[in-house]
């Protein structure tokens, strides 16, 4: 929403370029932090591959940038519905990177959650060919970006700040090599002002904590909803705060949503408690196989 304002207000309409100055930004004061001493250690150089930090500096150069470019080439509403796409995408993309299968009543309760952002948010599809070129490329980079980043938090013990720092001078790249695809002409002859500066110089700052609050919960939730979540927040925050009205339909579907989500969260806490209860049962086992066999 912040970026849609300084392209619509300040009329700096070069999506790739704004995302270049966001990650730009983020690496500077992350230098400052690493200079202070403040940033994370990174885990060791041996348990993660240089090719998976690639790989996730990549697809968040397209998952980023290709964000930004959609509100700016399609509506709201088509904007929205590659959104909700991206969370069967997660699922499948699980199932072909990691083996990984959902259960019935997981695949039910993201239906519900996605049926009911899809009432809560989507209220115009109008087609634009471009706009749903744009769409459809980000689904796959942002799913694969929102596991990746999942991935090494829960699993190899990356903290947020470590890898983003780790990750931004690749994005940086992938991103300078998208301007000339994606920008409109005329991006090194805008005017800059005072005004437009400030403007950019808050939204980079925005963008920094959000990129690094939306890497804190992908650490530690669960990243298949993670997205919907925030969407059904932000609805119902405006309704709740600030007196919009998003109207009968939407409130009542962020609440499905949300109900949706309670239950695959709640489904996901008790299959990793039956795990954790299954492998002292297993260690057990083996033990008592162990002595058995010794004759013991």
């Amino acid at each position: 929403m912040g970026n849609k304002l300084v392209m619509g207000r300040v009329g700096f309409n070069y999506p790739i370029l704004l995302t270049l100055i966001h990650y730009t930004s983020a690496w500077l004061l992350l230098a400052i932090l690493k200079a202070l001493s403040l940033l994370p250690p990174s885990p060791p150089t041996k348990t993660t591959p240089f090719s998976l930090l690639f790989a996730l500096g990549t697809v968040m150069a397209f998952a980023s940038g290709l964000a930004n470019t959609i509100p700016v080439s399609s509506t709201t509403g088509f904007y929205q519905m590659a959104k909700i796409a991206v969370t069967p995408t997660i699922v499948v993309a699980e199932f072909i990177l990691f083996r990984k299968i959902v259960s019935f009543y997981k695949v039910l309760a993201l239906g519900v959650v996605s049926v009911g952002v899809a009432v809560a948010t989507v209220t115009d599809l109008e087609f634009n060919m471009f706009g749903a070129c744009i769409a459809t490329a980000w689904i796959v980079p942002s799913a694969i970006n929102k596991i990746l980043w999942s991935n090494l938090q829960q699993k190899r013990n990356w903290t947020a700040l470590a890898l983003m720092w780790k990750t931004t001078p690749i994005t940086i790249f992938f991103l300078v090599a998208l301007m000339p695809w994606l920008d409109p002409p005329g991006a090194l002859s805008f005017k800059w002002n005072l005004n437009s500066t400030i403007a950019v110089l808050i939204s980079a700052l925005r963008g920094f904590l959000l990129q690094w609050s939306g890497a804190l919960a992908l650490g530690a939730t669960s990243h298949v909803v993670l997205g919907q979540f925030k969407t059904c927040v932000i609805l119902l925050g405006g309704y709740l705060l600030f007196g919009s009205d998003p109207g009968y339909a939407s409130i009542c579907g962020a609440f499905v949503a949300i109900g949706g989500m309670s239950v695959y969260t709640t489904l996901n806490i008790h299959e990793a408690r039956d795990t954790s209860n299954q492998i002292p049962k297993q260690t057990f086992d083996v033990h008592n196989e162990k002595i058995i066999a010794n004759g013991v």
